[in-house]
């Protein structure tokens, strides 16, 4: 691979997004590796303790840890789609989920969608997040 990254892209005139990308350039070369919505759940498939924004946390380590297998880092996500059980909780919560991402993605962002549904597979899931990383 020669090292080339991903880039945000959005029109000139536009103001710049606040926590994602309005689109994402990726270079030649790099392999796409689209990820299955992974919830806020550890390794034995156990919903995290706490609210929104622990199982927030815990999905994007999810993302994260599936890129690293595939040789990739977090700033390789170029997309994710986000999906949230209650819009209310996540805009509530938004302060604690900034930090959780800080923690987890640094300054990285992807392209991004969010989408509020009226529950998810797993019992107890809040969250679930589906991404596309170029590594």
């Amino acid at each position: 691979m020669d090292g080339a990254r991903a880039r945000s892209v959005s029109p000139r005139d536009w103001p710049r997004p606040k926590g994602y990308a309005n689109g994402v350039l990726v270079p030649p070369g790099r392999q796409m590796l689209y990820l299955a919505g992974m919830v806020g759940w550890d390794a034995s498939e156990k919903i995290v303790p706490g609210g929104l924004p622990e199982q927030f946390e815990q999905a994007l380590r999810n993302v994260v840890a599936v890129v690293a297998e595939a040789g990739g880092k977090p700033d390789d996500v170029v997309r994710m789609l986000v999906f949230v059980t209650d819009k209310r909780e996540y805009l509530e919560s938004r302060r604690s989920i900034g930090d959780a991402w800080r923690r987890v993605m640094g300054k990285h962002f992807p392209a991004m969608a969010l989408v509020e549904v009226k529950g998810l597979v797993e019992d107890g899931a809040k969250v679930e997040i589906e991404a596309i990383a170029a590594v």
